[in-house]
């Protein structure tokens, strides 16, 4: 049963601004977290602040070479979008498995985000797209790397008065590549075991100029492989190449045992999924 609380609805960002200064204010758009935590007796919000119909925060667009979503768009919107199939394919890939229409259909961007969970789907693809957030609060706009952000379990640099109001990223340029998977206890509506997401880019002579390589739900926080990235970067991505950077990925993971798999089952699937990943993106690249 949900505890008492305030829903206050404001018509504009800036009216949500102003109520999110005031203490135990908390805003809500989905709800898809924020409603289930209280239910479950985590905390209990004196208000829930109503963002899910404010305008100039749901949407995609692009601009001085960024797609920029705002952070109230949804998990649907993702997946439908023609700009984020044709640039961010591990983006809509994660959309794709992400829990069931239903929630697509309700669950934002910003708040698969603000909500940190390690095994956020959205996390690892947004990751190796270099992506940045945008945090307004009544006093100022900020700008962060999502990696800086994501700081621990449920645990952000978002201050109580700020929205997170939009997520961006650079236009991969040409002979780039992304992909995403996840492994969850069945094929939707599954928390992740683990999942992984690549980004490559291959100069004309076929030598990886750039890699990231984003791991989810094995560590307190989505983490980078950056051994495996640095070992990729100046090389041709050969069959020994990409063996050698999913074993330094599996090698960087931290998981836990928990009921849904080992800490030694999710290094050892860590690493086939992230050498699948890059054949994949190497696929792609070249039929590119």
């Amino acid at each position: 049963m949900l505890p008492e609380f305030d829903l206050l609805r404001p018509k504009t960002v800036s009216e949500a601004l102003g109520m999110l200064a005031e203490d135990e204010a908390m805003p809500v758009a989905g709800g898809t977290n924020v409603l289930v935590d209280p239910r479950a007796g985590k905390h209990q919000p004196l208000a829930l602040v109503d963002i899910a119909r404010l305008p100039g925060l749901r949407g995609i667009q692009r601009a001085n070479r960024h797609l920029v979503i705002g952070g109230g768009t949804t998990i649907s919107d993702l997946l439908n979008d023609p700009s984020i199939a044709e640039h961010a394919p591990a983006l809509k890939e994660a959309a794709a498995v992400f829990a069931n229409p239903l929630i697509r259909n309700r669950a934002t961007l910003g708040g698969n985000l603000a909500d940190a969970s390690p095994a956020a789907d959205t996390a690892p693809p947004l990751l190796v797209l270099d992506a940045e957030v945008e945090l307004a609060s009544r006093s100022e706009t900020r700008r962060m790397p999502l990696a800086d952000f994501l700081v621990g379990v449920r645990k952000t640099l978002r201050r109580h008065d700020e929205l997170l109001v939009a997520v961006r990223f650079p236009v991969p340029p040409a002979g780039s590549a992304n992909h995403f998977q996840k492994v969850g206890l069945r094929k939707a509506d599954a928390i992740s075991v683990l999942s992984a997401a690549v980004a490559v880019t291959c100069d004309a002579t076929g030598r990886c100029t750039t890699a990231r390589i984003a791991l989810g739900a094995l560590a307190p926080r989505p983490l980078r492989a950056t051994a495996a990235e640095s070992l990729l970067v100046g090389q041709r991505l050969t069959h020994a190449a990409i063996t050698e950077a999913a074993r330094l990925a599996g090698e960087a993971a931290r998981p836990i045992d928990d009921i849904r798999g080992s800490a030694g089952y999710r290094r050892q699937v860590t690493e086939v999924i992230v050498r699948r990943l890059l054949e994949k993106a190497l696929n792609t690249e070249v039929a590119a």
